[in-house]
């Protein structure tokens, strides 16, 4: 019988999904008794916590042992470790078998256009390749509603409408005026 060894990113992985399975959820400290406190973690700083002082019977709080497993650190969840690249000449750096591009976020249309060619061409993962996908769509669109509104002026200049009446601003009724009266005031009597 010839099993397939599993590639040594694909145990790293398997190693990493047990270890999140044996780590418990980290709860802040009474909330499950406080509706007002919100179950995500937050350090417990007084000094008489139970979950800052670790007793027994109390909840984990997150610490150094509950690291994932060092082969598994900085491992995107397809297996390969991530390289961000800024323009083509970085892709020259790239090992195909074990690592994957991600173009980085300030990288223009036309050089990210350069990148996503050469990565095909050498056979690289791109992992953020969706995000270019979507502007090109965007992109045609925008040529679309451009070209749209450009027939739209022709047309316009075409029809010419005759000129608006001028209206004459209607005066609101003035609300009734109350009188006015004085306070009198008290004269004060020296007898």
């Amino acid at each position: 019988m010839t099993e397939k060894k599993a590639s040594p990113s694909r145990k790293a992985l398997q190693a990493r999904a047990r270890a999140r399975n044996k780590k418990p959820k980290f709860l802040r400290a009474e909330s499950w008794r406080f509706d007002r406190f919100s179950t995500s973690w937050r350090r417990p700083r007084g000094l008489d916590n139970k979950i800052r002082r670790k007793i027994l019977g109390w909840p984990a709080g997150p610490s150094m042992g509950y690291k994932g497993p060092k082969v598994a650190r900085y491992l995107h969840p397809s297996g390969y470790k991530e390289v961000i690249v800024f323009n083509v000449a970085d892709l020259s750096n790239v090992d195909v078998n074990t690592q994957a591009v991600r173009i980085a976020h300030r990288v223009g249309k036309r050089k990210r256009a350069d990148i996503i060619a050469k990565a095909t061409e050498m056979n690289l993962k791109i992992l953020n390749l969706t995000v270019s996908a979507e502007a090109e769509e965007e992109e045609t669109e925008e040529e679309e509603t451009e070209e749209e509104a450009a027939e739209g002026k022709e047309t316009k200049a075409k029809e010419k409408k005759p000129a608006k009446e001028e209206k004459t601003p209607v005066k609101k009724k003035e609300a009734s005026k109350k009188k006015e009266t004085k306070p009198k005031k008290k004269e004060n009597k020296k007898q």
